[in-house]
């Protein structure tokens, strides 16, 4: 099995540097593979490297990218 990732949107610092902003393409979203909890909602799970977000706090990088990691046989 291998894992493909699937690019969803970008993570960069808002205008104000207070907060992360996520651009989510909308296309993209609606792609991604979901689960459901136990109650019955759905989620989609998104991954940003965590380094490349503590650059971006840092002010030393200024966008990475949101992913979806999807299994495939």
């Amino acid at each position: 099995m291998t894992t493909k990732s699937q690019l969803v949107g970008y993570v960069r610092k808002s205008n104000g540097g207070g907060a992360l902003k996520m651009s989510i393409d909308a296309e993209a979203f609606a792609k991604t593979q979901k689960f459901s909890s136990k109650d019955g909602r759905q989620f989609v799970s998104l991954i940003a490297n965590a380094d490349k977000v503590g650059q971006i706090l840092e002010g030393e990088r200024e966008v990475t990218s949101l992913c979806q990691l999807i299994d495939q046989e």
